[in-house]
């Protein structure tokens, strides 16, 4: 990707940032527009829809954990030829 006309100011802010966190200008321009397009506070999918189906029936946070929380029981291993 090649940006044009980037003022002298920018790139050397870019570049002094890159520098600050140990990292090429390439590096650095990644995670730029890394950031910009999935900023850390984004909701994801599942947790909005869980939001929405528990406060449209009224499910308390014991009902929202059961309906919609991980089972983290350990599965038992397959056997197979017996």
């Amino acid at each position: 990707m090649t940006i044009r006309n980037l003022s002298d100011e920018v790139h050397r802010a870019i570049r002094q940032r890159a520098a600050a966190h140990e990292r090429s200008i390439e590096a650095e321009m990644r995670a730029i527009l890394t950031e910009a397009v999935q900023p850390p506070q984004r909701v994801k999918l599942g947790t909005l829809l869980s939001n929405v189906i528990s406060e449209e029936n009224r499910l308390t946070d014991d009902e929202r954990d059961t309906y919609f929380g991980r089972d983290t029981t350990l599965a038992e291993p397959m056997v197979f030829g017996q």
